[in-house]
């Protein structure tokens, strides 16, 4: 190289590099900043949530955004920080282009500041920086010293799931609807279309999606999902309660193969990569379920898959959860894969013609049992494992928890000659021994043995009807009582109550009363005159909730706390032929109401339609403790009928709330009370009081410093559907069943449903 060239080499270094640094300059990315929308939307989050600021902004009578405006998803949260004196109206103005604008230094230490004071130095910028939008990684760290402060309780929640789609890619998800394999999520004002089937860490708050955190990878594996063929050279995949649809490449099989089956699918940027098909099916009737394993007939106890699902192939195809697989049925198949189950497909929906019950043991003490003692008149076969033995006639047999016919966990005892009745001679019911049509399982748990029965649906109701309701009741008030057990029975089936032990019910007043005592001829009429029908509102059995006797009003369904809505047809009326509504809400008129002991009324007839009984501060101080020495008792509110919802309890050291009518009666009831009923005959031994329709009078202080409360109540239960002796009484005055229902279950019908038809 000569001279002259090396020195313009030389000179022209410095140009090189200061056009570099131009260069650098001019394609460096500005920081990333955040919305003023999204970070209100965040700041709001701290301090409540979404459902409560949409209450707000419909309850408020001030609107701080334009009519045009208000309907934009960040209103309600700015609306919540306005209101909340958080966000100044004239620093930041209720306006779109504020809010979908950029957060600035300024911004952020001023909602810092209104939020926890002292924080907004943190982000404290001199000059005009206070102007410039503030990155977004620096919002989230100052976010997060925030939620330190105001988040004690850790409502807000990091989690990590894979995101199958929101309205980019599911076109009938409703607007700000993200579909993970945590649930859905609302996820207004946060981008996250670009990390569809993605694996993403989130900052949420209850359904509500705060931040994306981070994208964790693009490589996902969406387990135990159910195939469908698609349209042309497509399949469908059912995930996360949505259908996504992917093209079928030939390498990886045949749309043939694919449809209506369950299988892992791989992917890599959204791209299909692997499809791995899970074939194998198992069948049979379900004995058990428990949280990591189900016991299938012919296969034993099976350990369920860390992804294992649940679908509902009839019908709406739609994924459930494992309190949906009845025991007792053999209405799905179990997709099994390395020797787990990774998928249950519930295939029809259940006839409702057979039930579990668990045989408590004598006095209805536990459904533990330390031994069994069976027999039969025409002897009994015992099934365990791959044996089966024969019991001569009336010989019994006598089994407990270290008998090694139960060493595969299970014996099933039949009558030999179908026709015949187990008794189970180790237990006693009102009647003595009592015997059970059906079979009866015996199995082995570590807390003893549980005897399960086994019968057809209408065969239970035998039993149970005359244990509800006397025999010599009127035919029509015990068909009611008939349709009311059975549509019960089948809401219970659905329940799955007992499903870890097998089973649906138990035979005591937790669910119905069964076997106590011997069926009659009229009670098993009333089953089979009424064979296969339920209560229905709409399209739905309904919850046919029924009790012994009213004090002339029944409630409402918020009568557990629900609401209300739940139970249209349980709306609360006066047991007359009008079937009017008293408001009977203030203690003063209740008090009137239930002191008049001939009010008219289907029940008045009866020894419990009123009651009233006395009981010390002494004597209730057992029972509640928290308040110190009891000075006085007041019903605070009452609901539809006068039912007690909350009782006030002043003490010495305090004072406290009873909740609901179930508290209110175990509370001021105690073993030493005597109740004196209607008609003067007296109750005792009773631990609760009869119902939770009462009123309180203090009666005073005597010499040794001991209240006596004055207790006057009306009814026996819980007072909701149906009072059996009102019905008693319709019966009595020529009403069928079907009108005595109707009057119970308000736009209720009785119909038999197709699932029971033989």
């Amino acid at each position: 190289m000569n001279r002259k060239n090396f020195i313009g080499f030389v000179a022209g270094i410095p140009l090189l590099v200061i056009i570099l640094i131009i260069i650098i300059l001019i394609s460096e990315r500005e920081p990333e900043g955040i919305s003023r929308g999204a970070a209100y939307k965040s700041a709001a989050l701290l301090l409540s949530d979404r459902e409560s600021c949409e209450k707000l902004l419909a309850d408020q009578e001030q609107e701080y955004f334009s009519e045009k405006e208000k309907n934009h998803w960040y209103v309600k949260y700015m609306n919540y920080l306005y209101a909340g004196g958080y966000l100044d109206i004239e620093k930041t103005p209720a306006a779109k282009e504020i809010a979908e604008g950029f957060l600035t230094y300024e911004d952020a230490e001023s909602l810092a500041e209104a939020l926890v004071p002292g924080s907004g130095e943190a982000v404290h910028k001199g000059g005009k920086k206070q102007k410039e939008q503030i990155p977004a990684d620096q919002w989230w760290d100052l976010y997060e010293g925030l939620r330190k402060e105001l988040d004690g309780d850790g409502k807000i929640r990091e989690v990590e799931v894979l995101l199958y789609g929101t309205p980019a890619n599911i076109k009938t998800a409703p607007a700000w609807t993200a579909y993970t394999s945590g649930g859905s999520f609302g996820f207004e004002g946060v981008s996250l279309d670009s990390y569809i089937d993605w694996e993403v860490k989130l900052l949420v708050k209850g359904s509500e999606i705060i931040a994306l955190k981070e994208g964790v990878t693009d490589s996902v594996t969406y387990k135990n999902v159910w195939l469908t063929s698609g349209e042309g050279d497509t399949f469908r995949i059912y995930v996360g309660s949505v259908m996504r649809s992917f093209p079928l490449e030939a390498s990886l099989g045949q749309q043939s193969e694919f449809a209506n089956n369950i299988a892992d699918i791989s992917l890599k940027r959204g791209r299909l990569q692997k499809v791995t098909l899970k074939k194998k099916k198992v069948t049979g009737k379900v004995l058990a379920v428990k949280e990591d394993s189900i016991e299938v007939e012919g296969y034993g106890s099976l350990k369920l898959d860390k992804d294992f699902k649940v679908y509902r192939l009839y019908g709406q195809l739609e994924e459930k959860s494992i309190s949906d697989i009845l025991v007792g049925y053999d209405i799905q198949e179990f997709v099994v894969a390395h020797g787990r189950i990774s998928a249950a497909l519930l295939v029809r929906e259940f006839d409702a013609k057979s039930l579990r019950v668990l045989l408590m043991n004598t006095n209805y003490q536990s459904i533990f049992h330390p031994e069994v003692t069976l027999s039969a008149q025409s002897g009994l076969s015992l099934s365990y494992g791959e044996e089966r033995v024969e019991i001569p006639p009336g010989a019994e047999v006598i089994i407990n928890a270290s008998d090694e016919r139960l060493k595969d966990g299970r014996i099933v005892v039949s009558p030999l000659d179908s026709g015949d009745s187990i008794s189970v001679n180790s237990i006693k019911r009102s009647y003595g021994t009592p015997y059970y049509d059906g079979a009866i399982e015996i199995r082995k748990e570590p807390e003893g043995l549980l005897l399960i029965n086994e019968l057809y649906l209408e065969n239970y109701l035998t039993k149970v009807v005359p244990s509800e309701m006397p025999d010599n009741y009127e035919k029509e008030a015990l068909k009611a009582q008939a349709v009311c057990a059975r549509t019960y029975a089948y809401r219970q089936i659905q329940g799955n109550t007992y499903s870890q032990y097998g089973a649906h019910v138990d035979d005591s007043t937790r669910f119905q009363v069964y076997n106590n005592l011997k069926p009659g001829v009229k009670t098993e009429d009333a089953v089979r005159e009424t064979y296969g029908k339920l209560l229905f509102y709409q399209e739905t059995p309904i919850e046919a909730f029924y009790f012994s006797t009213s004090c002339g009003h029944t409630t409402d369904g918020s009568l557990w706390g629900s609401d209300p809505a739940l139970y249209p047809y349980l709306d609360g009326s006066l047991l007359q032929e009008s079937r009017g509504v008293l408001n009977l809400s203030t203690n003063s008129d209740f008090d009137e109401f239930i002191k008049n002991k001939d009010y008219p009324s289907y029940d008045s007839s009866f020894p419990m339609y009123r009651w009233e009984t006395t009981v010390t501060n002494r004597q209730l101080e057992e029972e509640i403790t928290e308040v110190g020495s009891i000075l006085n008792i007041t019903v605070t509110e009452r609901g539809v009928g006068g039912i007690v919802k909350k009782l006030r309890v002043e003490g010495s050291d305090g004072i406290m709330t009873i909740n609901g009518e179930s508290q209110a009666r175990a509370k001021l009831g105690n073993k030493y009370m005597t109740i004196t009923k209607k008609d003067g005959g007296l109750m005792k031994d009773f631990d609760s009081l009869p119902s939770a329709y009462l009123s309180i009078e203090n009666a005073g202080v005597d010499d040794n410093n001991i209240t006596t409360f004055r207790i006057y109540g009306g009814g026996y239960g819980h007072g909701a559907g149906m009072s059996q002796n009102g019905a008693q009484a319709m019966a009595k005055e020529g009403k069928g069943y079907e009108d005595i229902l109707k009057f119970f279950y308000h736009g209720s019908e009785v119909r038999e449903a197709e699932i029971s038809k033989e």
